[in-house]
Order: structure tokens, then C-alpha cells, then sequence
């Protein structure tokens, strides 16, 4: 007879969420209590599994002087020890729950410190990590603490008893892999090491172990009921508010509420015996009621982002004024919400978010992604014995947070499937806090949450949900249930490159339906990290650049703004889309509406301003008198008699700009906050047509017509009144698909980027038929533009006329021939001119680029930059940089010499010192060479849409360009 003797799992692979550790309890940034930061320079060493090395080196005295030295916070991988690993879904090892890989770099941490002189006698002390990745092991002058798992979570060791006035050695054993790493496979870039601050502190006798802020707000009375609880009890004054309370007493007083719009905070004391501490309190209440999520009474509309944390140089290690610079933004955006994907934040996060007014949706610590490829098989969350390290995860970011009052929904976390685990989540934090809504996307059911979320829910799906219309969910009761509940879409509008599009439409359904209460855009911010290329140009790389045998490329770059923060055309884009005030053309001639969009604030904030502009250059401006509408509330105002000055057949235009009257804490006064632009007059015609100045002659090889000198064998154009065409007009159709164009590989239909390279359409080929002369002033070119190995093209006509001012026209008729499979990347002209005309200037959208639905932000007006100015700098190069509803364009050099374009019907321009090839070949920026001696020029009559299909929906229907007959023209005039 045998047994089978199982050997116990180390620590870093169980279940557990660890052992040593104390309760949770909140973040405390200002206590009386002595606190010394253990932050600096560290000793380090890294072993290439986790039994490589014995726990020698946590005795006291050992000898580390031949270790290298490495920043807390921080990643090794940043600093020259291995390198980050980045993917979106698949776990980097094995899946074989709870086991890791005997190949675990781990790393060991030594930090020698010294008690200041002042550091209290009596009472007890705490070790606190505010993050580690993934599983560490503490050690403090030689005595084991404990271990933990839980990355972005704090952990506390008591230490009071250890502790010596100098010399004191902490050694800290950190795992990359570990158990806990099933539950954090989070889309991001695995870093390991410790990454937020550690601190030691003080705990006097009678130190508060906890307190519970209950700050609530009747709406209908004006007054907040205030009470806090705490461990042990003591004393609330609330000078402001003249309340000194016993805790656990409460009072009823008027107040002014907290929101995101009007952050109210009241400055509080709370005192034991043993320690006090002061707090920002904000009365507001949060409830599902009547179908819908509402604050203080009324409904509320998120216009949120996501938010990984990340920092281009630091990873995940993000200090305070690079947080306060995320919320500023955010702020000047419009942005009103932020979901913490997919783990709770640096804490002093929270805190900023109070102070500056964002809801907050702080989402657990946890996602098991990777199982979903597996079919859910072994999903800890599923699994009982996993249980006991999601409740962790859940109290401690329950317990860390529980006194923000931006926080108004926890979220169990993401993509985890569903299973018991998360019911056993809900069921405590729904009894330890009952004040907050619970949310998870990952179960339609929404068995366990206060309301309905998705993720990319298309256009017309979020339509049917907002008409409670959806397809019925299997079980009858939690169907109901689900209908009754608020929807949001916790990711949408993917803002992977060129993107996102389709931002209104979404907007106008969440606008039109109570039941939908905005969303959260995947996501705030591109992680790239930092590098310098050999000819000094700063780039960022993602996914792939470091060796990963296993990764997912720049889908880890996917945000509204770039890596080093500056705003992407996307986040212009969804300013302008949820502005809080709507400005738009009235009944009444040269009237405008304004509606006050906000859920709470009047808008006696803002003033408003008119400017009346000629050809885009301003010949008036004024005031605006609107009133301190209430939200949700209109008003109709008369614009005055618009001012002299515009010439005869001028395009006119009002625009009507709300501006923050008064600096915010994110704002100065004057920042734009809404704008709209109304037609006073139409935009003129164009010059289709124009009478010929002469008929076109041969010279030998050479028709000449008017400025213009073409080859008479291919009709090309060769020249402009002396000025060289490097390359010739000619129909192009091909753009370096964006990440929404080469789409997601779970939805295929609509892969664009992909079914046109497979069509062939980077490469099509030109085909001159006939090149024809007529008295009449008429060159005519025709083509044939085809791909190779397919019987569809383009017949291409192209009509060249001159007149006596020396101006050349070119008219283009396009007919499709066969069957087109799909939409056209882009119909239009493309042409080269010499480098030398470095510099744009054009009337129509801008500044930045658009496209058929990312068109929102463009301002029609009179726009200037260096063509090296006009590229979008997208972590991956893709096709950007187009301006939309050009009227005209020039462009010149230093000298004012070059040429001018105009259009009919107005185009989409596009200039930049590469190819529409070279941009398609390249991988990170520094790819693109601008010292070539061509500026290309795209002169656009369409453009396909954006969409965002590299995670979301594609290209709604009416932004797609088919493949249809058109006709536009061009004029051309050689500027000296």
C-alpha cells in the first residue's frame, strides 16, 4: 500500500492572499502621527528564479556592497534589470492555476535606515507598501514579517517591537510571477518591483485603526446628514459647518453638495486620544432609483475615460504632479468621469479627484482575462478556493477608499467571467457599504450589480437599449431586473491611432436616452515608453520592442492622449463632442440657442462671446447676455446686426464661444469650455469650369497649356508656371490603414485595412489611354486605375483647362468598374512639389486633422503651420494629418513663391515629406524620413470614416466612402 505526500505550495504560489498583514484601513494623507518615507535609493539584486538566492541577505550585517542600486518607487525593468512584457489577453507563462514558472525573476530589496531624532518613544509603528508587483516577502532587521499578493493594494506590518534608533534593515523579496498574477492579467505591461511609496508610521496608543465617513445630501431639503464612525472613538469639528460631534453621532445641517461639477469640500478634524486627522468631507448621496443612477436627485451623464496609470519613462510608478496634470487635462477636456481600470489608483489620486470634482468608478484589483481563452476552464473566480484572495482585494480597496466622495460605484473588477467569487465580492461590499452602486460588465445578467454595463456596444444597440428594447437575457427574473436598471458603457469608442470616430452619434443616443448614462472611452492614455533614436528624435515603443516571445504589439497604445501627455486630435475631438453646453442655430434668423447641458451647475460661470468672421479672419466681436440658465434649461437669443467690413461674396461665419469667467482650480479664466460656428452666409461656388485662356499646343514631347507643361505621352503635368511637380496629379485611393482600419481579429467582415491590402489597393496601377487636345482649351487624360489580379478599377478622367489669368483647372470624373467588395480608403488627387514649399496656410476646418466622423472639433476658419507641423505623431504610423472642408490651400516657401489650390466642392488636404508607402512601412516615427526633396500632397474629394473597430464598432454606414461615380475639380495657380 502507497500514499501520495502532496509538498505545500510556496508562499508565492497558494491561494492566499498572503499572511502577517494587518487589517485594512484608509488612506490617511494628513495625520499628526510621525511618518518617515523609506522612498530613495535601494540595494538590489536579481536572480533568474525565486529559490536562486537564500534569505541571507535580510540578516543584519550582510554584505551588499556589490549589488547595483535601483529607485523605490519603481520597476527593475526600467532600469536596466530584464524588460517589460506587454499583453492584452494571454498570460506571458503557462496557465496552470496556481503554479508560475520556475523561470520567476525575482527581486531582492535592501533599504538601511535610521529613526530621526525625533521619532515618538511608546506606541507602535506599521511598515506600509502602497504596491508591489506581484508577491513579496518582508523582512525587518532579520525577523520575517510576512508575505502579501495584491499589486496595486496597500499592505501593513506591524513593527513597533522591531524597530532600533538606527541601523535598521528592511529586506523586501519581490516575485514577478506569483498566484496573484492570474488575477491581474490586466491589459498592460507586466512590471514588477515596488512601485509606490513605502513609508514607516507612527501609531500612538489610541491611533485610529478606522473611520467610516458618512457624508449623505437630501435634495429635496438642502441639507447633508453627517456621521462618522471610528476605531476607537473620538471627536468631528467641522469649523465651517460649527459642528463638534462625538463620532458616531450624527447632525443635520444645510450644506452645499458635492459633484464633479461643483466639488464642495468641507474642511474637517478628527481626534482621538491618540492621533488626529484631518479630512475633506463632501455631502452627497448616490442611488438607483426610478430606472436610473442618480446623485443628489438627479441623473447623471458620464462623459468619462478610462485610466491605466502609467508614466512614458516610470511605468506605473506615477508621481502626484503628473496625476494633477491627467485630472487638469481631463478637466479642460469636459471630461467629468473616470473608471480606474483595472485596479484601485495611487490613492492620492482619489484625492485630487475630490478636490478638482470627477465621479469615480475604482474598480478592484482583478482580471482573469486569459481564461476567457480557454473557455472559463479553472477560472478562479469561479473557483471557492480562490475566494478568500478576492475578498482581500475587495476590503482592501474598500476600506483604502471608502471616505473619497468622487467614488460612487466600486467595480469588482474586469473581464473575470462570472462565478461565485464575485458573488461572495458584491455580497460584502453591498453590506459594509450600502451608500455606492456596485458594478461589473463581465455578466449581462447583472446579477450582482446596481447597473447594466458593456463594453463597445455598437450604435444601434445602445439604441435599443435605451428604449429597453434589447434581446432578452435567458432567465425571465434577472431579465427584468436588467431592464430596470441604468446602462453605461464602460468602454467604448476604442481610441487605438487615428480615432476615435463615431463620438457624436454615440453622445446624441446617450443625450436623447435617460436610460443611458454615458460612457467611459478606452482609454486615457498611450503607454509608450521613452527611447531616442540614433539621430537624437525622441520615439516611444509598445508591445514587441523589447523581445517578448509573446506579445500584442501598440494595442497597448490606445488613448486620448499621447505617452508624453499631449493631447491626441482624439481628445479634441471628444471635448468638443460632450461639451456641457450646446450652442446651435435657432429658429429665428441670425438667432441662437444655447442649452445648459450640465446636471448640476447653473451657468453663471461662463460668459459667452461672439465673433463675426469674413473669409476666416474676425472683422467683429462682442458679448454675449445669457442668462444663469439651471441645467437641462434653453434660451433663445438674438445675435446683433452682424459688423461692416466683410467684402462682396465673402463666406461668412458667427461664432459663439462659452468661456470660464473665473480661474477654476483647472482652468484659467477664458478657457474654452463650448463653442459652436453658424453660417451667416454660404460658402461660395468654386471655379468648375473655368473659360479657357488658350487651347493646349504640342512642343515635340510636350503639350503646353496656359502655366501648365504636361508630357504629351502620358498627359501628366510636369511643371507650373516654372514651378516643378515632382510627382504628377494623378488619382490615388490608398491610405496607411489606422489601427481602426487593420480592425480587431474577432471581427472580420469589416477589417478594411486588411480586405483592401488583400485587394491590393497599395498598389494599383495607372493606365493612360488617350491623351487628347481640343481647340476648345481642352486637355483631356484618360485612365484606367486598377490593382493587380482583379477585374475591378476606376475609369479616371481628367479634363485640364487655363484661363487668361494664368490659372490651370483640372476636372475629375471617376467611374467604378465591376463589382467593388468595399468601401475606398480615399478618393482624390495625390502630387509632389518641392521640399522648399515648407509652409501651409488654408481656409476651411481646422486646426488639427478630421475626418467624416471625427469631424466635430474642426472650426471652419484661416489656418497657418509648417508642413512639418501638419503630421499627427501616432505612436504607430498610420494615415493622419488630413484637413477637412478646404476651400483653399497654399503652399510656399521662405521666398512667398509656390502655389495655390482651390476646390469644388471644398476637399480634404493633406501635405507631408513622406509617401502614403513610406508612412504604411513604418513601425515607430522615427521610421519617416523628412529630409526627402518632396512635399506629397493629398487633395481628398472623400474619405473613408475611422470608426474604431481596432477594439469597437466600425464605420457607421453614412461615413463610408463607396465606390460610386464622382466628379471635382481642382484650380492651380502658380504663386512668384
Amino acid at each position: 500500500m502507497s500514499s501520495t505526500q502532496h509538498t505545500p505550495l510556496p508562499y508565492y504560489e497558494d491561494r492566499s492572499p498572503g499572511a502577517g498583514t494587518l487589517p485594512p484601513r484608509p488612506w490617511t494623507p494628513s495625520s499628526d502621527a510621525a511618518r518617515l518615507s523609506l522612498n530613495g535609493t535601494w540595494s538590489f539584486r536579481l536572480s533568474p528564479t525565486a529559490t536562486a538566492e537564500d534569505d541571507a541577505f535580510a540578516r543584519p550585517g550582510y554584505d551588499a556592497r556589490g549589488w547595483d542600486e535601483i529607485p523605490v518607487p519603481g520597476h527593475w525593468v526600467l532600469h536596466g534589470h530584464g524588460a517589460p512584457i506587454y499583453t492584452n489577453v494571454r498570460y506571458p507563462f503557462p496557465v496552470d492555476p496556481p503554479h508560475v514558472p520556475a523561470e520567476n525573476p525575482t527581486g531582492d530589496h535592501l533599504r538601511v535606515f535610521d529613526l530621526p531624532g525625533d521619532w515618538p518613544d511608546g506606541g507602535d509603528a506599521v511598515l506600509r507598501f502602497e504596491g508591489v508587483e506581484s508577491c513579496a516577502r518582508v523582512w525587518l532587521n532579520g525577523e520575517e514579517l510576512g508575505t502579501f499578493k495584491g499589486s496595486r493594494l496597500p499592505h501593513e506590518f506591524p513593527v513597533g517591537g522591531l524597530l532600533e534608533p538606527s541601523g535598521n534593515v528592511l529586506a523586501v523579496r519581490v516575485h514577478q510571477w506569483s498566484s496573484g498574477s492570474y488575477l491581474e492579467d490586466q491589459d498592460q505591461w507586466w512590471l514588477p518591483g515596488i512601485f509606490r511609496e513605502v513609508t514607516l508610521e507612527h501609531r500612538p496608543e489610541g491611533s485610529l485603526a478606522d473611520y467610516f465617513v458618512h457624508a449623505s445630501y437630501d435634495h429635496t431639503t438642502g441639507e447633508g446628514t453627517l456621521r462618522i464612525d471610528s476605531d476607537p472613538g473620538g471627536r468631528i469639528t467641522v469649523p465651517e459647518l460649527g459642528l463638534d460631534l462625538a463620532t458616531g453621532e450624527s447632525a443635520t445641517v444645510p450644506v452645499e453638495p458635492w459633484t464633479a461639477e461643483t466639488p464642495r469640500l468641507y474642511e474637517a478634524w478628527l481626534t482621538t486620544v491618540g492621533e488626529s486627522v484631518s479630512l475633506r468631507v463632501g455631502f452627497r448621496t448616490v442611488v438607483v432609483e426610478d430606472g436610473l443612477l442618480k446623485v443628489n436627485g438627479r441623473r447623471v451623464l458620464f462623459r468619462g475615460v478610462n485610466r491605466h496609470e502609467f508614466h512614458p519613462e516610470n511605468g506605473r510608478a506615477v508621481d502626484l504632479a503628473t496625476m494633477r496634470r491627467d485630472l487638469v487635462l481631463m478637466k479642460r477636456h469636459n471630461i467629468n468621469a473616470v473608471r480606474t481600470s483595472h485596479y484601485p489608483p495611487h490613492p492620492a489620486f482619489l484625492g485630487l479627484c475630490d478636490e478638482l470634482g470627477l465621479w469615480v468608478i475604482d474598480e478592484c484589483d482583478l482580471e482573469t482575462h486569459g481564461f476567457g481563452v480557454l473557455d472559463w476552464r479553472n477560472n478562479p473566480v469561479d473557483d471557492d478556493r480562490w475566494t478568500p484572495a478576492l475578498l482581500d482585494r475587495a476590503e482592501r480597496m474598500v476600506e483604502r477608499d471608502k471616505n473619497h466622495p468622487a467614488v460612487v460605484m466600486w467595480s469588482l473588477g474586469n473581464e473575470c467571467g462570472t462565478g461565485r467569487g464575485l458573488s461572495a465580492m458584491a455580497d460584502w461590499i453591498r453590506e459594509r457599504d450600502p451608500s455606492r452602486v456596485i458594478h461589473y460588465e463581465g455578466d449581462h445578467s447583472c446579477a450582482d450589480t446596481d447597473v447594466y454595463s458593456r463594453m463597445y456596444a455598437p450604435h444601434e444597440e445602445v439604441d435599443l437599449i435605451g428604449r429597453r428594447t434589447e434581446p432578452p437575457w435567458s432567465d425571465p427574473e434577472l431579465d427584468a431586473k436588467r431592464r430596470a436598471l441604468p446602462f453605461i458603457q464602460c468602454e467604448y469608442a476604442h481610441a487605438m491611432g487615428n480615432g476615435p470616430g463615431g463620438l457624436s452619434e454615440y453622445q446624441r443616443l446617450f443625450e436623447a436616452h435617460e436610460r443611458c448614462q454615458g460612457g467611459f472611452v478606452w482609454e486615457w492614455i498611450d503607454h509608450g515608453f521613452t527611447r531616442r533614436a540614433p539621430d537624437g528624435r525622441f520615439y516611444h515603443v509598445y508591445g514587441g520592442d523589447f523581445g517578448e516571445e509573446l506579445h500584442d504589439g501598440n494595442f497597448v497604445c490606445d488613448g486620448l492622449v499621447f505617452p508624453d501627455r499631449t493631447p491626441s486630435p482624439g481628445l479634441i475631438e471628444y471635448k468638443k463632442v460632450i461639451e456641457p453646453v450646446r450652442i446651435e442655430g435657432a429658429e429665428a434668423d441670425g438667432a441662437v440657442r444655447i442649452t445648459n447641458g450640465h446636471d448640476f451647475a447653473d451657468l453663471s460661470h461662463l460668459a459667452f462671446t461672439w465673433t463675426y468672421e469674413a473669409e476666416g479672419e474676425a472683422i467683429g466681436s462682442g458679448e454675449l447676455a445669457v442668462p444663469p440658465l439651471p441645467p437641462g434649461e434653453s434660451v433663445e437669443l438674438k445675435l446683433p446686426a452682424p459688423p461692416p467690413g466683410a467684402e462682396a461674396g465673402a463666406e461668412t461665419w458667427w461664432t459663439v464661444e462659452a468661456r470660464l469667467a473665473a480661474a477654476m482650480a483647472w482652468a484659467e479664466a477664458g478657457h474654452t469650455v463650448a463653442w459652436a460656428q453658424l453660417p451667416a452666409t454660404a460658402p461660395g461656388a468654386g471655379a468648375r469650369g473655368l473659360a479657357s485662356g488658350e487651347a493646349p499646343r504640342r512642343e515635340g514631347d510636350r503639350i503646353v497649356l496656359g502655366p501648365g507643361v504636361f508630357d504629351a505621352a502620358t498627359g501628366a503635368l510636369t511643371s507650373l508656371g516654372g514651378l516643378p511637380v515632382t510627382e504628377p496629379p494623378r488619382l490615388d485611393i490608398w491610405r496607411a490603414p489606422t489601427d481602426n482600419d487593420n480592425g480587431a481579429s474577432w471581427q472580420p467582415d469589416e477589417r478594411w485595412g486588411v480586405i483592401w491590402r488583400r485587394l491590393g489597393l497599395h498598389r494599383v496601377r495607372h493606365r493612360t489611354d488617350a491623351v487628347e487636345t481640343t481647340p476648345d482649351g481642352v486637355l483631356t487624360v484618360r485612365t484606367r486605375v486598377a490593382p493587380a489580379a482583379v477585374d475591378i478599377g476606376l475609369e479616371t478622367v481628367y479634363r485640364w483647362t487655363a484661363d487668361a489669368a494664368g490659372r490651370l483647372s483640372l476636372a475629375v470624373s471617376v467611374t467604378p468598374l465591376g463589382e467593388w467588395p468595399c468601401p475606398l480608403p480615399r478618393l482624390g488627387l495625390r502630387l509632389g512639389v518641392p521640399a522648399a514649399l515648407g509652409d501651409a496656410e488654408w481656409f476651411g476646418g481646422g486646426p488639427g486633422e478630421a475626418y467624416p466622423d471625427t469631424r466635430t472639433a474642426a472650426r471652419v476658419g484661416r489656418w497657418a503651420l509648417p508642413v512639418d507641423e501638419l503630421q499627427t505623431p501616432y505612436v504607430r504610423p498610420q494615415e493622419n494629418g488630413a484637413r477637412i472642408d478646404v476651400r483653399w490651400a497654399r503652399l510656399t516657401a521662405p521666398d512667398g513663391s509656390g502655389v495655390r489650390i482651390e476646390g469644388d466642392p471644398a476637399f480634404w488636404f493633406t501635405a507631408r515629406r513622406w509617401t502614403t508607402e513610406q508612412l504604411d512601412a513604418a513601425e515607430h516615427t522615427p521610421d519617416l524620413d523628412p529630409s526627402n526633396e518632396t512635399v506629397w500632397l493629398n487633395l481628398d474629394h472623400g474619405q473613408h470614416g475611422i470608426g474604431s473597430q481596432s477594439c469597437g464598432p466600425g464605420v457607421l454606414a453614412e461615413h463610408r466612402l463607396n465606390a460610386t461615380s464622382a466628379e471635382f475639380s481642382f484650380t492651380f495657380s502658380r504663386l512668384t
